[in-house]
């Protein structure tokens, strides 16, 4: 268990350093100074990924030089990316890059610190939005300072659901099938194109749940803001032994818990 004084030096500089990366890529952007190429699945990135990843990684190697970071943009070059033991941060460099590159307004920058894959700190900071989500373990989430509460809702046929769809385009026909479900079986969908953002909409109450299939990077620090708001989080699927609850993003579903039941019980069928 971590004390409360530790976990406020975290969060503060979580959260510092997120603003400071925020501020930097949406300058990059503003000025036109920014290269796009793809990963190998056709996923775009772009140098404003790399230079916001740049930021919060020697923030952190300067003052946490023991800790270690598994990043989206450096989780492929670097050696035991499979391990979660001991300190560990989660990072996002820029989650929503499409929306980021088009000029669109939802993409977000996200730190997450871990210890034995347990999340303790959390921060989404949606800089053209002006906006910040925050949560430390136990001790609730935050929107902008104010406490987060999920939505009320206890029927799927009220609520409003946010998905979203796999990079990799031979994984399209099982997501159009969860698309289908979703679609007959609540009030409307949502798709931002930022899950991260979206998970912190369900702790906010402006999305009644969100479900995709998503990485560590994606779940760390808005399951646990959506967990502090009383969200109920599992998964449609089967957690490895080897993945964290807290960090496995693999059909994932993210709702208030009034509709989780329901929505769980649907998305079994999306074979």
């Amino acid at each position: 268990m971590m004390d409360l004084i530790t976990l406020g030096k975290l969060l503060n500089f979580t959260e510092n350093v997120v603003r400071k990366s925020g501020k930097h890529i949406v300058k990059m952007r503003n000025e036109s100074h920014i290269d796009i190429t793809y990963k190998d699945v056709g996923e775009l990135v772009t140098s404003a990924d790399f230079a916001s990843d740049q930021i919060i990684r020697e923030a952190i190697l300067y003052y946490y030089p023991d800790h270690r970071i598994l990043s989206e943009e450096n989780f492929t070059s670097e050696g035991n990316k499979e391990r979660f033991d001991g300190p560990l941060w989660i990072v996002d460099p820029l989650d929503g890059t499409v929306n980021f590159a088009k000029g669109l307004p939802h993409f977000a920058v996200l730190v997450a610190f871990a210890v034995d894959g347990i999340v303790w700190v959390g921060v989404v900071h949606a800089p053209e939005m002006g906006i910040t989500f925050t949560g430390i373990r136990g001790n609730g989430s935050f929107f902008n300072g104010k406490k987060l509460q999920v939505s009320s809702i206890s029927k799927l046929s009220e609520s409003v659901v946010g998905t979203g769809f796999p990079h990799d385009k031979s994984q399209i026909k099982s997501a159009l099938t969860r698309i289908n479900n979703l679609a007959t079986s609540c009030r409307d969908i949502r798709r931002f194109a930022a899950p991260t953002i979206d998970i912190c909409y369900v702790a906010s109450g402006l999305l009644d749940a969100h479900t995709e299939s998503l990485k560590y990077w994606d779940v760390a620090a808005a399951g646990l803001i959506a967990r502090e708001a009383g969200a109920t989080i599992g998964h449609a699927g089967k957690v490895p032994d080897n993945i964290p609850n807290d960090l496995f993003g693999e059909e994932i579903i993210c709702s208030t818990p009034g509709i989780f039941k329901e929505l769980f019980n649907l998305l079994q069928k999306n074979d």
